[in-house]
Protein backbone atom coordinates (compact mmCIF):
# COMPACT_ATOMS: atom_id res chain seq x y z
CA UNK A 1 0.00 0.00 0.00
CA UNK A 2 1.52 2.83 -1.21
CA UNK A 3 0.71 6.15 1.32
CA UNK A 4 1.55 9.52 -0.21
CA UNK A 5 3.06 12.02 1.96
CA UNK A 6 2.20 15.41 1.38
CA UNK A 7 4.92 17.61 2.56
CA UNK A 8 4.40 19.02 5.19
CA UNK A 9 5.51 22.19 4.06
CA UNK A 10 3.84 24.88 6.25
CA UNK A 11 5.48 28.33 3.97
CA UNK A 12 4.66 26.72 0.87
CA UNK A 13 0.77 26.19 2.42
CA UNK A 14 1.00 29.93 3.40
CA UNK A 15 2.34 30.76 -0.09
CA UNK A 16 -0.30 29.14 -1.83
CA UNK A 17 -2.82 30.65 0.07
CA UNK A 18 -1.64 34.01 0.51
CA UNK A 19 -3.51 35.32 -2.70
CA UNK A 20 -6.63 34.02 -1.64
CA UNK A 21 -6.51 35.72 1.58
CA UNK A 22 -4.87 39.04 0.24
CA UNK A 23 -7.96 38.98 -2.37
CA UNK A 24 -10.18 37.97 0.44
CA UNK A 25 -8.88 41.05 2.40
CA UNK A 26 -8.88 43.19 -0.50
CA UNK A 27 -12.54 43.52 -1.36
CA UNK A 28 -13.72 44.85 1.66
CA UNK A 29 -10.95 47.65 1.63
CA UNK A 30 -12.08 48.40 -1.76
CA UNK A 31 -15.78 48.80 -0.74
CA UNK A 32 -15.03 50.55 2.38
CA UNK A 33 -12.82 53.18 0.43
CA UNK A 34 -15.47 53.70 -2.01
CA UNK A 35 -17.72 54.50 0.29
CA UNK A 36 -15.11 57.04 1.92
CA UNK A 37 -15.21 58.69 -1.04
CA UNK A 38 -18.82 58.69 -1.86
CA UNK A 39 -18.88 59.91 1.08
CA UNK A 40 -16.48 62.80 0.67
CA UNK A 41 -17.67 64.07 -2.66
CA UNK A 42 -20.82 64.36 -1.21
CA UNK A 43 -20.05 66.00 1.48
CA UNK A 44 -18.18 68.14 -0.65
CA UNK A 45 -21.39 68.57 -3.21
CA UNK A 46 -22.83 69.77 -0.37
CA UNK A 47 -20.58 72.20 0.61
CA UNK A 48 -20.41 73.62 -2.83
CA UNK A 49 -24.10 73.79 -3.01
CA UNK A 50 -24.61 75.41 0.17
CA UNK A 51 -23.76 79.09 -0.39
CA UNK A 52 -25.92 78.93 -3.89
CA UNK A 53 -28.73 77.76 -1.62
CA UNK A 54 -28.17 80.23 1.06
CA UNK A 55 -27.69 83.05 -1.25
CA UNK A 56 -31.12 82.01 -2.94
CA UNK A 57 -33.10 81.96 0.07
CA UNK A 58 -31.54 85.06 1.44
CA UNK A 59 -32.32 87.15 -1.87
CA UNK A 60 -36.01 85.97 -2.32
CA UNK A 61 -36.88 89.00 0.32
CA UNK A 62 -35.14 91.61 -1.64
CA UNK A 63 -36.59 90.89 -4.78
CA UNK A 64 -39.47 90.83 -3.70
CA UNK A 65 -39.45 94.02 -1.85
CA UNK A 66 -38.23 95.77 -5.09
CA UNK A 67 -40.79 94.17 -6.72
CA UNK A 68 -43.18 95.74 -4.27
CA UNK A 69 -41.25 98.78 -4.67
CA UNK A 70 -41.67 98.75 -8.75
CA UNK A 71 -45.26 98.12 -8.59
CA UNK A 72 -46.45 100.90 -5.90
CA UNK A 73 -43.89 103.90 -7.13
CA UNK A 74 -43.07 107.04 -4.80
CA UNK A 75 -46.03 109.54 -4.96
CA UNK A 76 -42.88 112.40 -4.97
CA UNK A 77 -41.63 110.88 -7.98
CA UNK A 78 -44.00 111.89 -10.86
CA UNK A 79 -42.59 111.68 -14.55
CA UNK A 80 -42.24 115.14 -15.69
CA UNK A 81 -44.42 114.39 -18.77
CA UNK A 82 -47.40 113.53 -16.50
CA UNK A 83 -46.20 116.86 -14.28
CA UNK A 84 -47.83 119.18 -16.30
CA UNK A 85 -51.17 118.04 -16.81
CA UNK A 86 -51.99 116.91 -13.48
CA UNK A 87 -50.85 120.20 -12.57
CA UNK A 88 -53.15 121.87 -14.79
CA UNK A 89 -55.85 119.63 -13.25
CA UNK A 90 -55.52 120.73 -10.29
CA UNK A 91 -55.56 124.62 -10.95
CA UNK A 92 -58.73 123.63 -13.30
CA UNK A 93 -60.52 122.49 -10.57
CA UNK A 94 -59.33 124.78 -7.62
CA UNK A 95 -60.70 127.62 -9.82
CA UNK A 96 -64.02 125.94 -9.67
CA UNK A 97 -64.54 124.71 -6.67
CA UNK A 98 -62.47 126.57 -4.33
CA UNK A 99 -64.53 129.39 -2.68
CA UNK A 100 -61.00 131.18 -1.21
CA UNK A 101 -60.85 134.31 -4.05
CA UNK A 102 -57.22 134.03 -6.02
CA UNK A 103 -54.52 136.75 -4.90
CA UNK A 104 -54.67 138.24 -8.26
CA UNK A 105 -58.32 139.01 -7.71
CA UNK A 106 -57.83 140.91 -4.48
CA UNK A 107 -55.99 143.15 -6.52
CA UNK A 108 -58.43 144.64 -8.73
CA UNK A 109 -59.89 148.00 -8.17
CA UNK A 110 -63.37 146.27 -8.22
CA UNK A 111 -62.35 144.42 -4.88
CA UNK A 112 -60.74 147.30 -3.28
CA UNK A 113 -64.03 149.43 -3.79
CA UNK A 114 -65.89 147.33 -1.57
CA UNK A 115 -63.86 147.99 1.26
CA UNK A 116 -62.10 151.58 0.91
CA UNK A 117 -61.03 151.43 4.63
CA UNK A 118 -59.08 149.14 4.59
CA UNK A 119 -56.50 150.30 1.90
CA UNK A 120 -54.01 153.38 1.56
CA UNK A 121 -54.49 154.46 -1.59
CA UNK A 122 -50.32 154.43 -2.58
CA UNK A 123 -50.02 150.83 -1.22
CA UNK A 124 -53.60 149.36 -2.58
CA UNK A 125 -54.06 151.05 -6.44
CA UNK A 126 -51.75 150.26 -8.92
CA UNK A 127 -50.27 153.01 -11.22
CA UNK A 128 -52.36 153.74 -14.00
CA UNK A 129 -51.89 151.89 -17.36
CA UNK A 130 -50.09 154.59 -18.88
CA UNK A 131 -47.63 155.26 -17.23
CA UNK A 132 -44.84 153.35 -19.00
CA UNK A 133 -42.11 156.07 -17.45
CA UNK A 134 -38.89 154.28 -16.56
CA UNK A 135 -35.98 155.39 -14.60
CA UNK A 136 -34.06 156.39 -17.43
CA UNK A 137 -37.04 158.17 -19.36
CA UNK A 138 -37.45 161.62 -18.77
CA UNK A 139 -41.09 163.62 -18.04
CA UNK A 140 -41.48 166.46 -20.76
CA UNK A 141 -42.82 169.43 -19.12
CA UNK A 142 -45.80 170.52 -21.07
CA UNK A 143 -46.88 173.27 -18.42
CA UNK A 144 -46.19 174.87 -14.88
CA UNK A 145 -49.50 176.07 -13.19
CA UNK A 146 -48.05 178.95 -10.48
CA UNK A 147 -51.57 179.64 -9.30
CA UNK A 148 -51.05 177.55 -6.67
CA UNK A 149 -48.83 177.58 -3.59
CA UNK A 150 -47.47 174.35 -4.18
CA UNK A 151 -45.11 173.16 -6.95
CA UNK A 152 -47.21 171.95 -9.94
CA UNK A 153 -46.38 170.37 -13.11
CA UNK A 154 -48.34 169.07 -15.46
CA UNK A 155 -46.05 166.79 -17.38
CA UNK A 156 -47.55 163.43 -19.05
CA UNK A 157 -47.19 161.38 -15.51
CA UNK A 158 -49.55 164.07 -13.93
CA UNK A 159 -51.94 164.22 -16.64
CA UNK A 160 -51.83 160.06 -16.96
CA UNK A 161 -52.87 160.27 -13.06
CA UNK A 162 -55.59 162.64 -13.95
CA UNK A 163 -57.21 160.61 -15.68
CA UNK A 164 -57.25 157.78 -13.78
CA UNK A 165 -58.97 159.45 -11.07
CA UNK A 166 -61.30 161.19 -13.42
CA UNK A 167 -62.49 157.82 -15.37
CA UNK A 168 -60.69 154.73 -13.32
CA UNK A 169 -61.91 155.49 -10.06
CA UNK A 170 -64.25 158.44 -10.36
CA UNK A 171 -66.58 157.50 -7.65
CA UNK A 172 -64.05 156.85 -4.77
CA UNK A 173 -62.61 159.91 -5.60
CA UNK A 174 -65.53 161.84 -5.46
CA UNK A 175 -66.26 160.66 -1.77
CA UNK A 176 -62.32 161.21 -0.40
CA UNK A 177 -63.38 165.12 -2.10
CA UNK A 178 -66.60 164.83 0.31
CA UNK A 179 -64.83 163.13 3.16
CA UNK A 180 -61.95 165.80 3.06
CA UNK A 181 -64.68 168.78 3.07
CA UNK A 182 -65.79 168.05 6.25
CA UNK A 183 -62.56 168.36 8.07
CA UNK A 184 -61.08 171.17 5.68
CA UNK A 185 -61.61 174.09 7.81
CA UNK A 186 -59.91 172.55 10.74
CA UNK A 187 -56.85 171.43 8.54
CA UNK A 188 -56.67 174.72 6.49
CA UNK A 189 -56.48 176.40 10.46
CA UNK A 190 -53.93 174.01 11.41
CA UNK A 191 -51.67 174.07 8.33
CA UNK A 192 -51.55 178.09 8.94
CA UNK A 193 -50.44 177.89 12.21
CA UNK A 194 -47.49 176.25 10.95
CA UNK A 195 -47.07 177.87 7.91
CA UNK A 196 -48.01 175.30 5.55
CA UNK A 197 -49.12 175.71 2.07
CA UNK A 198 -52.89 175.39 1.83
CA UNK A 199 -52.68 173.06 -0.78
CA UNK A 200 -51.08 170.39 0.83
CA UNK A 201 -53.97 169.12 2.55
CA UNK A 202 -54.68 167.37 -0.53
CA UNK A 203 -51.85 164.69 0.49
CA UNK A 204 -53.90 163.27 2.42
CA UNK A 205 -56.05 162.39 -0.59
CA UNK A 206 -53.62 159.89 -1.85
CA UNK A 207 -52.49 159.06 1.47
CA UNK A 208 -56.00 157.76 2.75
CA UNK A 209 -58.86 159.36 1.30
CA UNK A 210 -58.55 161.42 4.48
CA UNK A 211 -60.43 157.84 6.15
CA UNK A 212 -59.45 157.75 10.02
CA UNK A 213 -59.53 154.50 9.85
CA UNK A 214 -57.31 153.52 6.97
CA UNK A 215 -54.44 151.03 7.34
CA UNK A 216 -51.75 150.26 5.25
CA UNK A 217 -49.77 147.00 5.04
CA UNK A 218 -46.83 148.45 6.80
CA UNK A 219 -49.52 148.84 9.84
CA UNK A 220 -49.62 153.02 9.36
CA UNK A 221 -53.16 153.81 9.87
CA UNK A 222 -54.84 157.21 10.11
CA UNK A 223 -55.85 160.11 7.49
CA UNK A 224 -52.32 160.98 7.40
CA UNK A 225 -51.04 157.51 7.41
CA UNK A 226 -48.40 157.60 10.26
CA UNK A 227 -45.77 154.49 11.28
CA UNK A 228 -46.04 153.82 15.19
CA UNK A 229 -42.77 155.18 15.34
CA UNK A 230 -43.19 158.37 13.95
CA UNK A 231 -46.21 159.17 15.54
CA UNK A 232 -44.79 159.18 18.63
CA UNK A 233 -41.70 161.02 17.82
CA UNK A 234 -44.45 163.53 17.34
CA UNK A 235 -46.21 163.53 20.33
CA UNK A 236 -49.22 161.30 19.44
CA UNK A 237 -50.47 158.07 22.16
CA UNK A 238 -50.38 154.60 20.24
CA UNK A 239 -50.59 151.67 22.63
CA UNK A 240 -53.05 149.06 23.65
CA UNK A 241 -55.88 151.26 24.64
CA UNK A 242 -55.64 154.47 22.12
CA UNK A 243 -54.39 154.80 18.98
CA UNK A 244 -54.10 158.88 18.28
CA UNK A 245 -52.95 158.48 14.65
CA UNK A 246 -56.81 158.07 13.94
CA UNK A 247 -57.92 161.22 15.48
CA UNK A 248 -58.32 163.82 12.46
CA UNK A 249 -57.66 166.91 14.87
CA UNK A 250 -53.83 165.29 16.63
CA UNK A 251 -53.02 163.78 13.65
CA UNK A 252 -53.24 166.20 11.99
CA UNK A 253 -51.10 168.08 13.83
CA UNK A 254 -48.43 165.77 14.08
CA UNK A 255 -48.60 165.88 9.89
CA UNK A 256 -48.16 169.38 10.08
CA UNK A 257 -44.79 169.33 12.30
CA UNK A 258 -43.40 166.33 10.30
CA UNK A 259 -44.30 168.29 7.11
CA UNK A 260 -42.72 171.14 8.10
CA UNK A 261 -39.25 169.83 9.67
CA UNK A 262 -39.55 167.85 6.47
CA UNK A 263 -39.40 171.11 4.40
CA UNK A 264 -36.69 172.60 6.53
CA UNK A 265 -34.50 169.84 6.28
CA UNK A 266 -34.64 169.31 2.32
CA UNK A 267 -35.59 173.13 1.63
CA UNK A 268 -38.18 171.66 -1.54
CA UNK A 269 -41.86 170.50 -1.26
CA UNK A 270 -41.44 168.18 -3.53
CA UNK A 271 -38.72 166.29 -1.55
CA UNK A 272 -40.23 166.47 1.50
CA UNK A 273 -43.19 164.80 0.23
CA UNK A 274 -41.11 162.02 -1.29
CA UNK A 275 -39.59 161.97 2.24
CA UNK A 276 -43.12 161.53 3.82
CA UNK A 277 -43.53 158.57 1.67
CA UNK A 278 -40.38 156.94 1.78
CA UNK A 279 -38.95 158.40 4.74
CA UNK A 280 -36.55 161.39 5.22
CA UNK A 281 -33.13 158.54 5.38
CA UNK A 282 -34.02 157.03 1.74
CA UNK A 283 -34.13 160.19 0.25
CA UNK A 284 -30.75 161.77 1.81
CA UNK A 285 -29.09 158.60 0.23
CA UNK A 286 -30.62 158.75 -2.64
CA UNK A 287 -29.37 162.54 -3.17
CA UNK A 288 -26.00 162.04 -1.93
CA UNK A 289 -25.65 158.77 -4.34
CA UNK A 290 -26.75 160.51 -7.35
CA UNK A 291 -25.36 164.11 -6.35
CA UNK A 292 -28.74 165.41 -7.09
CA UNK A 293 -30.50 168.39 -5.55
CA UNK A 294 -34.09 167.89 -6.63
CA UNK A 295 -36.37 165.34 -6.96
CA UNK A 296 -36.76 164.99 -10.24
CA UNK A 297 -33.60 163.91 -11.09
CA UNK A 298 -33.60 161.72 -8.29
CA UNK A 299 -36.82 159.90 -9.97
CA UNK A 300 -34.95 158.82 -12.93
CA UNK A 301 -32.61 156.95 -10.91
CA UNK A 302 -33.25 154.00 -9.41
CA UNK A 303 -32.16 154.80 -5.68
CA UNK A 304 -36.04 155.46 -5.01
CA UNK A 305 -39.17 152.76 -5.18
CA UNK A 306 -41.53 153.41 -8.09
CA UNK A 307 -44.03 153.93 -5.63
CA UNK A 308 -42.38 157.43 -4.45
CA UNK A 309 -41.19 158.30 -7.98
CA UNK A 310 -45.56 158.17 -8.35
CA UNK A 311 -46.29 159.77 -4.93
CA UNK A 312 -45.31 163.21 -6.28
CA UNK A 313 -47.17 163.71 -9.36
CA UNK A 314 -50.22 161.52 -8.11
CA UNK A 315 -49.91 164.42 -4.90
CA UNK A 316 -50.47 166.79 -8.19
CA UNK A 317 -52.98 165.51 -10.33
CA UNK A 318 -55.35 165.31 -6.60
CA UNK A 319 -54.52 168.74 -6.41
CA UNK A 320 -55.77 169.61 -9.93
CA UNK A 321 -58.58 167.96 -9.56
CA UNK A 322 -59.46 168.88 -6.18
CA UNK A 323 -58.92 173.13 -7.24
CA UNK A 324 -61.17 172.16 -10.21
CA UNK A 325 -63.89 169.76 -9.77
CA UNK A 326 -66.13 170.96 -11.68
CA UNK A 327 -63.87 170.94 -14.78
CA UNK A 328 -63.47 167.29 -14.02
CA UNK A 329 -67.48 166.42 -13.85
CA UNK A 330 -66.72 166.28 -9.77
CA UNK A 331 -69.77 167.14 -7.64
CA UNK A 332 -68.92 169.59 -4.59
Amino acid sequence: MNITHYPDDTDSLRASLAPLKQGQAALPMALLLGLCVSFTSLIMVAQAAAPSELTTVGASPLLDENAVAEDDPDDNLVPLDTEGPAQETANSQATTTSSVPRTEDLLQLDQAENSPATARFSDALSPPAELGLTSDSPRSVTAEYTAYDMPIVLDSSVQAHIRYFNTGIHDRFEQWLFRLSRYRPIVDKIFTEFHLPSDLVYLSLVESGFNPYAFSRAKATGPWQFMKGTAKAYGLRVDNYVDERRDPIKSTVAAARYLRDLYDLFGAWPLAMAAYNAGEGKVMRALHTAQAESFSEISQTRLIRRETKEYVPRFMAATIIARNPDRYGFSQ
